[in-house]
């Protein structure tokens, strides 16, 4: 009922303009927040009514604001991302690579419990989304050159060893130890440092 009665009052003929933009803006805001509020509470895959049903609003406007769930998914993809990149850009204090390193693991901890169940969600509708897959590819990429970037030629020669520090420092790894094994993120953390660590006591001088 609410829903009928927010989505009647968006779309009144009579409604003034100046009062239309700022129920449009506000019932804009509500869908991205339900969207994301769904996913977070473990609905990982919601419908447009579901996610219509959530924001209190009709169906038709939550297509007239995202013409697709594509478009949904690129909101909430730059509202993670402007939480998410203040610690993945942030310049690193010590120059030695395995202190850098270090805070690198802590940093992937951070970033990947953030988005831990947005991507999720995307991995479910990704290999029917070209743009969920574009994202998906362009994110790995990112995750990769983050790490190289970090090593010293010396290290970073180590084929094997960059590829296993690429793969332990990975998202794919933090869901597998977060949800496969079922350890808590304190856990799961120290979990990667340790094999992070034992990578790094392993590579050629």
């Amino acid at each position: 009922m609410v829903g009928k009665a927010k989505a009647a009052a968006d779309e009144s003929p009579n409604a003034r303009p100046d009062g239309r933009r700022e129920r449009s803006r506000s019932s804009h805001k509500r869908i991205v927040e339900a969207m994301m509020g769904l996913i977070e509470g473990g609905d990982l895959s919601p419908s447009a009514a579901r996610v219509a049903e959530e924001a209190g609003v009709g169906l038709r406007t939550v297509f007239r604001h995202f013409d697709d769930m594509d478009a949904l998914y690129r909101e909430i993809s730059k509202i993670i991302g402007e939480r998410i990149w203040p610690i993945v850009t942030a310049p690193y204090p010590d120059n030695d690579w395995r202190a850098n390193l270090r805070d690198l693991t802590r940093r992937r901890v951070r970033v990947f419990e953030t988005m831990l169940p947005f991507r999720l969600a995307a991995n479910i509708k990704r290999y029917q989304s070209p743009y969920l897959m574009g994202q998906y590819a362009q994110v790995v990429t990112l995750e990769r050159e983050f790490v190289l970037r970090l090593l010293p030629a010396s290290v970073g020669g180590d084929r094997y060893f960059a590829e296993a520090l690429c793969a332990t420092l990975s998202f794919q790894n933090w869901r597998a130890i977060r949800q496969d094994q079922g350890l808590s993120v304190e856990d799961a953390s120290a979990v990667v440092a340790h094999m992070v660590e034992a990578l790094v006591a392993a590579a050629k001088p």
